[in-house]
């Protein structure tokens, strides 16, 4: 009797979780944005509110490199309603600088949203046209070369430790605050290189004021198909992009979950999302699962602890 009753519990309240994702949302919702910009949270946040006719809220909370916004939407209640967008500098951090949030432990993966490639910038002085240029001109003159960053244990940090390691190239870090800095000092040459986001760098690139030798995903982007990627130019399997994706609380109810899912999903299909994250130099991402954005998110873990202990890269 005692198992019986205990099954008719669990049968209930897997029936009473369905007619909870049902209804879900009945009240508004919070997307919490740690480092980083907040657009992609609001290009979605909009279609939610359209969608479901509740209100999504988005607040950023940059403190402590993401780690204000992970705890906040960690210590919510697991019930869909506290979101994060979560980009790739928790995957970094959870290898530089864990903190009492884990990345794995304490979030269940929603949906992959968006992302954008970074660009290889260099000054105009720099004499190569072409990422296997540059490489060759490292390798010629160990030492001599430098690259900004928007500060040590960022992805434009890691992305030029990943080149080097790659390259098998000595260059070296100029670490700034931020990655307006970086820039600048990149268009003046005080700098010789840097790995900007697209929507940084492209502006600067297009004006001419740094070359754009190419781009750092795996393929070429839609946003500047002229560009080849790092890959092609020898360094297989080289790639860093800045990707925005949803968290919830871990335990929050599987169908609610795929519900976000799904309509994150029907986002992406509009013309109107892919046409606002372009103008704003990201391209959406593919439709995919919680169980694929789980993994991608442990790959990117990995790769970055491998990089991390080859260079032995710092976080500030």
């Amino acid at each position: 009797m005692p198992q019986l009753a205990s099954l008719v519990l669990l049968m209930l309240s897997a029936v009473a979780t369905v007619a909870h994702a049902q209804e879900y949302p009945t009240r508004p919702l919070r997307v919490i944005v740690g480092p980083g910009p907040d657009i992609v949270a609001r290009i979605f946040g909009q279609r939610f509110t359209e969608s479901w006719g509740h209100q999504t809220l988005v607040e950023t909370r940059p403190g402590g490199g993401g780690t204000v916004a992970a705890e906040t939407v960690a210590k919510a209640l697991p019930d869909g309603y506290t979101l994060l967008l979560a980009s790739a500098a928790y995957t970094i951090n959870a290898v530089l600088q864990p903190g009492p949030v884990d990345l794995v432990r304490d979030f269940s993966p929603v949906a992959f949203a968006a992302s954008s490639p970074f660009l290889l910038l260099v000054h105009p002085s720099v004499p190569a046209r072409s990422t296997q240029g540059l490489v060759a001109l490292a390798k010629a003159k160990p030492a001599q070369l430098n690259y900004a960053s928007s500060g040590n244990g960022t992805p434009p940090h890691l992305a030029g430790e990943l080149f080097k390691s790659m390259a098998h190239v000595n260059i070296v870090h100029i670490p700034y605050k931020n990655a307006a800095p970086a820039i600048v000092d990149t268009i003046s040459g005080q700098v010789h290189m840097m790995f900007a986001i697209l929507p940084l760098g492209l502006p600067h690139a297009q004006s001419g004021k740094v070359r754009a030798l190419g781009v750092t995903a795996l393929k070429r982007s839609a946003l500047v198909p002229e560009l080849p990627t790092l890959a092609e130019a020898g360094l297989n399997g080289y790639e860093v992009i800045g990707w925005n994706g949803f968290l919830a609380p871990v335990a929050t109810p599987k169908a609610i979950v795929l519900k976000i899912n799904a309509e994150v999903a029907r986002s992406l299909k509009q013309s109107e999302v892919p046409q606002r994250l372009a103008a704003v130099g990201y391209e959406p991402a593919s439709e995919n699962t919680p169980e694929q954005f789980a993994a991608y998110i442990k790959a990117e873990i990995q790769k970055w602890a491998k990089v991390v202990k080859e260079s032995g890269a710092k976080a500030d």
